[in-house]
């Protein structure tokens, strides 16, 4: 068995191929590495993020142009907010961490701000290391980090994350911060964008406690992270604590399900590449060489959502009417095979899912023809 710096080695050069020569690779971010956790079969999405793939292009070459992420407007606007937040020197970021998280130690004053630059992503990563371990054993200080580089091994691969900002507190232990452009409105903000956050920070949770373990005394990771957003209709900032830990733990658990990344490269025909330079025969067979999960959800968080759709439609699969349906139906895998066990035509009727069909056929049998008469 090679060594592990081989084998690493090894890996890198075969993702660039799967990439496409001179492609630049697109970073993993929480978001995405959020969505991916959310859908562990999937590996078409496994092995085109851990290659780096831009999807968005590869959706575009595709002939199904993706209508998923942010608009320039909204990055503009998320940029702008975040950085009224941090400035002079991050003081009503850290007034908000205090009020919020630990009102009983002292007034953030005079904090420290650790200069993080560093070549590359993994210098990056070991001078955040570096800045933790040294604000952590200044007890009795606060210290923000801003825009930190983690890493967060993935399927065999590392994913190097940048959360907003992190916190050591007085007593060494950490926050995560999340910093949004949504509104709280009365001290609320959108259900929706508010757990897609909290699954975002999630991530970065489970990346800062594979820093602690590797530290000789490993600090306490706070589960309770801070959201930031603008109150109501203005842009001051406030905030809200929001606890994590369900969703930590699901994500942590859906990673550990990931088939590793090595493992699906292994079983591509040699030669398989995702450059949107190819022609389209020759791109589409590629993505289709990786078997996907494709499930209505998908929509709002994989720009391959509409190619996966259209794919999944046209074999009739039963995934594309939900992931509820999908579970309901047993071994019934399409459409095809819904409507025959429903007819009588296949199917045990000892199957729960085959005599519940076969019931609602009856049904909607008798239903109509009360109707008609």
């Amino acid at each position: 068995m090679p060594p592990p710096r081989t084998r690493g080695t090894a890996l890198r050069q075969r993702l660039a191929e799967l990439r496409g020569p001179d492609v630049t690779a697109k970073a993993l971010d929480a978001r995405a590495l959020a969505a991916l956790a959310a859908n562990p079969g999937c590996e078409r999405r496994a092995i085109l993020d851990g290659a780096g793939v831009d999807k968005a292009t590869l959706a575009d070459a595709l002939g199904s142009p993706s209508a998923f992420g942010q608009s320039q407007f909204a990055l503009t606007r998320g940029n702008a907010f975040e950085a009224k937040v941090k400035a002079d020197g991050g003081a009503e970021l850290l007034r908000l961490v205090h009020e919020r998280l630990d009102p009983g130690a002292a007034p953030p004053a005079g904090a420290a701000l650790p200069d993080l630059s560093a070549i590359g992503p993994e210098g990056r990563t070991a001078r955040t290391a570096l800045a933790l371990r040294e604000a952590t054993g200044a007890t009795g200080t606060w210290t923000l980090l801003d825009h930190p580089m983690i890493a967060l091994d993935v399927a065999g691969s590392p994913a190097f994350l940048e959360p907003d900002a992190v916190v050591v507190h007085p007593d060494g232990s950490w926050t995560v911060v999340e910093i949004k452009s949504f509104p709280m409105l009365d001290g609320s903000a959108d259900p929706a964008k508010v757990g897609a956050a909290a699954r975002q920070a999630a991530v970065y949770v489970l990346a800062l406690e594979a820093v602690a373990a590797r530290l000789d005394a490993a600090p306490r990771v706070r589960h309770r992270v801070l959201l930031v957003c603008p109150k109501d209709f203005s842009n001051l900032p406030t905030a809200s604590a929001v606890d994590v830990r369900k969703q930590r733990a699901v994500t942590s658990r859906q990673l550990a399900r990931l088939t590793r990344i090595e493992d699906i490269a292994d079983t591509l025909p040699e030669g398989t590449c995702f450059s949107p330079e190819l022609p389209a025969e020759q791109l589409t067979a590629a993505v289709e060489a990786v078997p996907a999960a494709y499930a209505p959800e998908c929509l709002a968080a994989c720009e391959l959502a509409f190619h996966c759709r259209e794919r999944s439609r046209a074999a009739g699969a039963v995934t594309s009417l939900g992931r509820s349906v999908r579970a309901e139906l047993g071994g019934l895998t399409t459409v095809e095979d819904v409507l025959a066990a429903a007819r009588g035509e296949s199917g045990d009727p000892r199957d729960p899912a085959v005599a519940a069909l076969r019931r609602a056929a009856r049904l909607r049998t008798e239903a109509l023809g009360t109707m008609c008469h």
